[in-house]
């Protein structure tokens, strides 16, 4: 059985007549921290917006857990074991911390409308899994003084951490951070990499798009550099900060220490 996590394979798009992404393949490994980085427009989020849905490629297809999910509904695709964040948090603003985290908890929700109605025993059980599960997210994420705190009044760290926690709550076997680390002081994106590790260790998978070089290039285990929508480099970190053409590609010139 393969330990790929997520599989993407020779995947392409366009627009308008621009390849936003030209025949990208790329894998991921269960458990691991994968960087997903690239000069601004080299079509690291339109990758991402493939991967779940939002866009359906060209060419090209999605395999999440063994299951081809090319073609499925965002919706399908959590179902499959895949969830993101988004660059900007996307948060329903008047509901609170907790009320947000029982969102994604209700993915994983094993009893229908009719259940609902007529197995009220069944439903009280669930229901108390749910809020246990949805506690434990928000506990992880360091977010349990701000329970009932509606997302609208929270700071814009812990904006980040809640939608952190309920993609979490979802229970991926891939999570895809997009930029997760932008706005953030230097305190809150060292607890963002403890967090980050956390659930690498707990066996999911995790892809990250970022530009602060030195927080994906101490997490990551491997990382891809997209340029132009095509696969510039991958491979480990120490390769690909000694990749030329990767430093060009960030600075227009070669010798320096960091892209």
């Amino acid at each position: 059985m393969s330990d790929d996590a997520l599989r993407i394979e020779d995947v392409a798009i366009t627009f308008g007549g621009l390849r936003a992404v030209d025949g990208v393949s790329m894998n991921v490994r269960k458990g691991s921290i994968h960087g997903l980085v690239g000069p601004n427009g080299a079509g690291k989020t339109t990758l991402f917006n493939i991967i779940t849905g939002i866009y359906k490629p060209g060419r090209g297809r999605v395999v999440v857990s063994g299951t081809d999910v090319t073609r499925l509904e965002p919706e399908a695709r959590v179902a499959a074991g895949l969830c993101r964040t988004f660059q900007t948090p996307q948060l329903f603003e008047d509901m609170t911390v907790f009320e947000t985290v029982m969102v994604g908890c209700h993915r994983n929700g094993a009893i229908g409308v009719v259940g609902a109605m007529l197995r009220f025993g069944s439903k009280r059980r669930e229901e108390e899994a749910l809020r246990a599960r949805a506690l434990e997210m928000i506990e992880a994420v360091g977010l349990t003084a701000q329970l009932h705190v509606r997302a609208r009044n929270l700071a814009y760290g812990h904006r980040r951490l809640l939608e952190i926690a309920r993609a979490l709550a979802t229970d991926p076997s891939v999570l895809l951070l997009d930029e997760v680390t932008a706005g953030l002081n230097p305190s809150e994106t060292d607890d963002v990499a403890a967090l980050v590790r956390k659930i690498a260790a707990s066996q999911t998978a995790v892809v990250l798009i970022e530009h602060d070089m030195r927080f994906v290039m101490g997490l990551s285990e491997r990382i891809t550099v997209l340029n132009f929508g095509r696969k510039l480099a991958e491979g480990l970190p120490a390769d690909i900060v000694q990749n030329d053409e990767v430093v060009v590609a960030y600075l227009g010139r070669k010798g320096s220490q960091y892209v």
